[in-house]
């Protein structure tokens, strides 16, 4: 079996290139985000204007309505597109989206994570028929926000004479994922965290579309040390892991098994 690289967080920064399309994962207040590698990244763009021009793609709000999450991201220059299902904990985003400075799409967060398993199976799209109807109907905005976006990302499709709509796969290049635990075959555990979100099919969708899987973990452990069962990312899908002895459950929460289910009661 191959082993993962353990890499530190700014190598792991150095990882995405210029026009890349990254998948986030997060869930708000810092829940599994990879705060770490979301830093080096925003450090290394702002030392050498690097990588620039990216796509962000994400289910769920990212962020602390400040300076964390996907906000790490919001300098011009840096991010070209943006693909979000909740923008609210994004203010600095949000701001260059009005400023017509990134392409702004919001698409339902259901439809995200369940288009990343279309992406990770190798399929043209999802069709589905949420957002009939609404803002993400190409007949109305096509889930554009502004008019610096431009791209049909969203298609109706008729089947049996029923009206569908086609969110159209793209190439993930670049997966940020965090789990609990990682041992030396790159396996990672989610056993401390208080959510999977879409841990799994966005990894998968970036190691089928020939790209890279970054994890960030608390911990590292040895191997044959992860009862199968409490894998939640395979090995073979993950490039590089970045340990963070200091990963808190959220930004406001340090670890706390009751909120991962580990301990019980009161």
């Amino acid at each position: 079996m191959r082993r993962a690289k353990f890499i530190t967080a700014d190598e792991a920064a150095e990882l995405i290139g210029d026009g890349m399309t990254v998948g986030l994962v997060g869930g708000g207040g810092g829940l599994m985000e990879a705060s770490t590698v979301f830093a080096a990244i925003e450090r290394r763009f702002l030392a050498t204007r690097h990588p620039a021009l990216l796509t962000l793609v994400h289910a769920l709000g990212i962020g602390d309505r400040k300076t964390m999450g996907l906000n790490r991201f919001a300098h011009e220059g840096m991010v070209k597109r943006v693909i979000g299902g909740h923008w609210v904990w994004s203010p600095r985003m949000q701001e260059l989206a009005r400023a017509e400075k990134i392409e702004a799409y919001v698409l339902p967060a259901g439809v995200i994570m369940q288009l990343y398993r279309e992406i990770g199976a190798g399929r043209p799209g999802l069709v589905s028929p949420v957002g009939l109807g609404t803002f993400v109907d190409p007949r109305q905005d096509g889930g554009r926000m502004n008019a610096a976006a431009k791209a049909n990302l969203v298609d109706v499709v008729r089947i049996d004479e029923k009206e569908w709509l086609r969110y159209k796969s793209f190439p993930v290049d670049v997966a940020i994922i965090r789990g609990t635990f990682a041992d030396p075959h790159g396996n990672v555990s989610l056993i401390g965290e208080a959510a999977n979100l879409d841990i799994h099919a966005i990894a998968l969708a970036a190691h089928n579309s020939g790209g890279k899987v970054i994890a960030q973990v608390r911990h590292a452990v040895e191997a044959h040390s992860l009862p199968a069962r409490q894998v939640n990312v395979p090995g073979v899908l993950v490039d590089a892991v970045v340990v963070d002895p200091d990963q808190r459950t959220g930004y406001d929460t340090a670890v706390d098994p009751a909120l991962s289910g580990e301990r019980r009661g009161i």
